[in-house]
């Protein structure tokens, strides 16, 4: 993998960025308790493993098949990287009007794990995220699946570490980082990343 340092700032500024799974899991702890935030969280990871696999053997047959087709998509990652990074500057409204909608969709399923799993995996922002973030930081000449599982997997487990830490001091956490502030700060930091990696990206394809 290239980059692999990279790979682990950018995926942490991700994991925290405050969102529709963040909203979930606050709204689950709070009304249900400590344990159902804990099983959300890990019902969640376990939807981005489903993407993990997904991405990984998509990416794969692509490359088998052109590594034109390959270039292409790394192309449109960095593309979708910066538009990401742009969507974050944009008014926080729209975005909790959608994580509201989200939770009253998600609501009529009892279980906080498959409310968490179904959120996670229906969810086609999270697909397009995983098909287009991680193959940039793949090494060419090796065995692109594994790259894939393992980048995948190391993402989970920042996810598993970061929403067990935030359920276990959700009084403190919940409070701070939901507070419109705190997430408009969350939001240009993570979109500045996004937006420098992408171009860096498309910059660095150049040359």
């Amino acid at each position: 993998m290239n980059d692999f340092f990279t790979f682990l700032i950018l995926s942490l500024f991700v994991v925290m960025s405050p969102g529709v799974d963040t909203a979930l899991i606050t709204k689950r702890t709070i009304s249900d308790g400590r344990k159902d935030g804990y099983t959300m969280g890990l019902g969640i990871t376990a939807g981005s493993l489903v993407h993990t696999f997904a991405a990984a053997f998509g990416i794969s047959a692509i490359l088998m098949q052109s590594a034109v087709a390959f270039e292409i998509i790394k192309y449109a990652g960095a593309a979708y990287l910066i538009y990401l990074g742009l969507s974050s500057f944009i008014s926080r409204k729209k975005k909790r009007v959608g994580s509201v909608e989200t939770e009253n969709k998600m609501e009529i399923k009892k279980s906080a794990f498959k409310q968490g799993f179904f959120s996670n995996v229906l969810n086609p922002k999270v697909a397009m995220f995983f098909l287009t973030f991680l193959p940039q930081f793949m090494k060419t000449g090796e065995n692109a699946t594994g790259q894939l599982m393992i980048m995948g997997i190391i993402y989970t487990f920042l996810s598993v570490f970061w929403f067990f830490v935030y359920v276990f001091f959700i009084n403190y956490l919940c409070e701070w980082l939901m507070s419109p502030k705190v997430q408009r700060t969350m939001d240009k930091a993570t979109g500045l990343v996004l937006i420098g990696f992408g171009l860096k990206l498309v910059l660095h394809k150049q040359h």
